[in-house]
């Protein structure tokens, strides 16, 4: 799928680049009748290849929900979703199972790393699963990139938050795939741990040219990305380009103090008491 995306860097409109991920009128609802909850309500959506994209929003906006639709963890209720060219709307488990294996790089708050394994056991490991052997030039090139080459033979109980984090990151990168989706990903880390690990995708962006996704409720996080969406009950409601993080903060502000039930959530800092 191609269209005209904004060139997040420039702020121009014209020229046209390709899309990473689209959704076309998303719905994603539980439950039915009286108790039915409508996590994403009709939402249009495209992320930019090359681009690292941030979704915030207050508690219960449907971010998370949308990053798990897009990604294929979930599926709509309506709607379609393409990942690339290819429209991962209703595809049989078999073949989306695949496609998250060979085509979507995943970082979550939790590490998920095998304690028996060392670093760079781990960072194949998805790869070794499929019976791929991976690209020992650009596996050289993203173990540098995020700083790993002295602590490849470290098994994860040998290793800090921040380095073991480094290693999910390193792992999410090395089988190339089309975009990385991150799920809170600096929520367990300390502020200089998670900077580090910003800063790595941030280079995994500018450096590798890989296309990242995040969902973060972290102002300082999100000034990291290209591109920041704003989600509010279930929808996109705005979007900044070239974010700053004080921007950023006065944005969740204003949406938290609109939303009822989510005023009072954010800090003066923009974290969460």
């Amino acid at each position: 799928m191609t269209t005209a995306v904004a060139n997040p860097r420039s702020g121009g409109s014209g020229a046209r680049s390709a899309v990473a991920a689209a959704a076309r009128q998303l719905v994603k609802s539980y439950g039915s009748g009286e108790t039915r909850v409508t996590a994403l309500d009709h939402v249009d959506v495209e992320i930019a290849r090359g681009a690292f994209t941030a979704i915030m929003g207050p508690s219960g906006s449907g971010k998370s929900t949308l990053m798990h639709c897009l990604a294929g963890l979930d599926s709509a209720t309506e709607g379609r979703i393409w990942v690339g060219e290819q429209e991962i709307t209703g595809l049989k488990d078999k073949k989306l199972t695949r496609l998250r294996r060979d085509r979507i790089g995943f970082i979550f708050q939790a590490f998920n790393l095998l304690p028996t394994l060392d670093a760079l056991e781990n960072i194949t490991l998805p790869m070794d699963i499929a019976g791929r052997k991976p690209d020992k030039e650009w596996l050289e090139r993203v173990i540098k990139t995020v700083g790993l080459s002295d602590r490849l033979k470290h098994r994860p109980s040998e290793l800090s938050g921040g380095q073991q984090q480094r290693v999910a990151v390193a792992r999410a990168l090395a089988a190339r795939p089309e975009i990385i989706f991150g799920d809170e990903p600096t929520g367990n880390l300390d502020s200089r741990a998670g900077a580090e690990m910003l800063g790595f995708l941030r280079r995994s962006v500018d450096e590798l040219g890989q296309t990242v996704v995040m969902v973060t409720h972290d102002p300082v996080a999100a000034a990291y990305a290209d591109r920041v969406l704003y989600l509010a009950d279930g929808r996109i409601v705005d979007e900044m380009n070239r974010p700053t993080a004080e921007a950023v903060l006065d944005k969740m502000l204003r949406l938290a103090a609109n939303t009822p039930h989510t005023a009072g959530e954010l800090g003066a800092n923009g974290s969460r008491p």
